[in-house]
């Protein structure tokens, strides 16, 4: 008779994929609103700011960017922010990378774990997942879990084991 040892050892596997943003993250390069894409004039700013289109911004993540080397004021990132607040879903100055990072690991530190509450518990092995995410599954795991294992079900790495 066949024994599916894996099955059998009682431990659940936690994928950091699952956290992942479904948010679809737009990139957008201020320098548009730019006076010649490239000097911040108050009037020409704001003109363009008033005729920008939101419609294919709407419920997404926008990353704001900015391509030139300009002297940009602070009340630049407050207009931004109070024209795209009621449109969007979310927004940061930062790349598309860097944001969608952010709201991964924001996913992560809000998700309900509690099925992981004295488990023995193995965090999936990804290829290219960004090392944070280890690292805040980690934290987040460490206070409830019986053993944090790394790895696959089958062969994981023990990390943490409760005594």
């Amino acid at each position: 008779m066949f024994v599916n040892k894996v099955e059998n050892s009682g431990i659940l596997a936690l994928d950091l994929i699952d956290f992942k943003t479904t948010l679809e993250i737009i990139e957008f390069d201020i320098k548009t609103l730019f006076y010649q894409e490239m000097i911040v004039k108050e009037k020409e700013f704001k003109a363009a700011l008033v005729l920008l289109d939101l419609t294919p911004f709407s419920g997404k993540a926008i990353a704001f960017t900015c391509s030139v080397d300009a002297i940009v004021p602070p009340w630049i990132y407050m207009a931004l922010a109070e024209k795209f607040q009621a449109e969007v879903a979310y927004y940061d100055f930062k790349s598309a990378v860097a944001l969608e990072l952010e709201l991964w690991r924001q996913n992560l530190s809000v998700a309900d774990l509690s099925k992981y509450q004295d488990q023995k518990v193995v965090v999936r092995a990804r290829p290219n997942m960004p090392e944070s995410l280890y690292m805040l599954a980690t934290n987040r795991l460490i206070p409830i879990v019986k053993t944090l294992m790394y790895g696959e079900i089958g062969m994981p790495k023990v990390i943490f084991k409760r005594a």
